[in-house]
């Protein structure tokens, strides 16, 4: 229970001290100062000169695309490793390089703890620059930075823990304990609004190679969990201000897409909740709607719960309810032209002119197709009942694979 109490007030902390250290830096050397973890994702940054005036001639392409998108590009981040930076245990200086967007020149403050690079504190510095004295100095304050990140990878690590625990447990007491682990180790931020947001599938097979929380301004706890039996997904937890404006979770969903590699993912977000005694139902629907953003593209790639419709419904249900026997063969490879004409005469209510067109076929190929789905199937298409077990069926199938056109 006390390293979970540290953990709340580590990530309490953590954001205004990076800033105040940050700006202790920039006012020391008299330049403006930026503070990235190892990936190159930035964590604060102070954009004023030693007069408290914006400094245009600061914002060169490099330094204007990591503060506007809070991080740098692969090429920028091998560019720089490629002076050292990563070894080096000082003040490492960069000449300005205007053809890689680098306009004036940098000084590199690897921030280490233990030995170990953790982040770097860029300073935008012409020649002749800080004094040795003055960058000894900032070496110092860095040296502050590096504990902080440390303490705090530790605590994300275990938060990490934590909401793994309660998305993975059996349901009754297992889950149980550890949504009270997880409530310790938030602290009062247990209480808030919260959203959770799933994105699958995730490229790498290691639950431990996931972004970095601090990369998502309004996340609480991210990690890695098993998806549908094949490798991973994401789990986010995401603080909201309003139950009615999801934006933020939104925001982290698209971004960590863009860090998917491949055109295959999505991602889903769960209702906002009050507290975390919901959790696991907001989970479902997270996953849920991501399935149905996989199944479905035009409701992605970032799909809410809210806007899936029936998946909805067939999402909640066990893997194999949706394969009824009387649709078994339709949905064969054989069949797959037949089931998508069903499934688009279905989405369209039945109307056969709305189908053609949608089709680009003429009507009397469609009615002949219906004819074969009904042969098929042994169901009366001018049935209620009948309709919706077709369609239901085939959104099922959906689920569990590629699009059967």
């Amino acid at each position: 229970m006390r390293e979970n109490a540290r953990v709340a007030d580590v990530f309490k902390a953590g954001r205004g001290d990076y800033q105040e250290l940050v700006d202790e830096i920039s006012a020391l050397l008299g330049a403006p100062a930026t503070l990235e973890n190892r990936d190159f994702e930035l964590i604060a940054f102070a954009a004023y000169d030693s007069d408290g005036e914006f400094d245009a001639a600061s914002l060169d392409p490099v330094r204007t695309r990591s503060i506007l998108t809070r991080r740098s590009t692969a090429a920028v981040r091998r560019w720089f490793e490629g002076f050292g930076i990563a070894r080096a245990t000082g003040p490492v200086r960069i000449p300005p390089t205007p053809e890689a967007g680098v306009y004036r020149g940098r000084i590199c403050l690897p921030v280490r703890h233990r030995g170990v690079v953790l982040g770097y504190v860029w300073l935008l510095a012409d020649e002749p620059g800080p004094s040795e004295r003055q960058l000894s100095a900032a070496m110092e304050i860095a040296s502050r930075i590096g504990a902080l990140l440390a303490d705090e990878a530790q605590a994300g690590a275990d938060l990490t823990r934590e909401l793994r625990a309660v998305l993975t447990a059996e349901r009754g007491w297992q889950q149980e304990m550890a949504l009270a682990e997880l409530r310790t180790a938030l602290g009062t931020r247990a209480d808030g609004l919260h959203t959770v947001v799933c994105v699958a599938p995730w490229p790498s097979d290691d639950p431990d190679e996931a972004p970095s929380v601090r990369t998502l301004p309004a996340a609480t706890a991210l990690c890695a969990v098993p998806w549908d039996g094949q490798g991973q997904c994401l789990a986010v937890l995401v603080r909201l201000r309003s139950a009615q404006v999801l934006t933020p979770a939104l925001g982290a969903a698209a971004r960590l897409l863009r860090e998917a590699e491949g055109p295959r993912a999505a991602a889903g977000v769960a209702d906002a909740r009050l507290g975390l005694a919901e959790l696991g139902a907001a989970w479902q629907e997270a996953s849920g709607a991501a399935r149905a953003a996989l199944a479905e593209p035009r409701l992605g790639p970032v799909a809410e719960w809210t806007s899936i419709g029936p998946y909805r419904l067939l999402t909640a249900l066990p893997p194999d309810a949706g394969q009824d026997p009387a649709v078994r063969a339709l949905l064969s490879p054989a069949h797959r032209e037949l089931a998508h004409t069903a499934e688009v005469f279905l989405d369209c209510a039945g109307q056969a002119g709305r189908t053609a067109a949608a089709l680009g076929i003429h009507r009397q190929t469609l009615y002949y197709r219906l004819s074969r789905v009904e042969q098929l199937t042994g169901l009366d298409l001018d049935d209620g009942e009948a309709r919706l077990l077709l369609h239901m069926a085939l959104k099922s199938a959906r689920l569990k694979g590629p699009d059967p056109a």
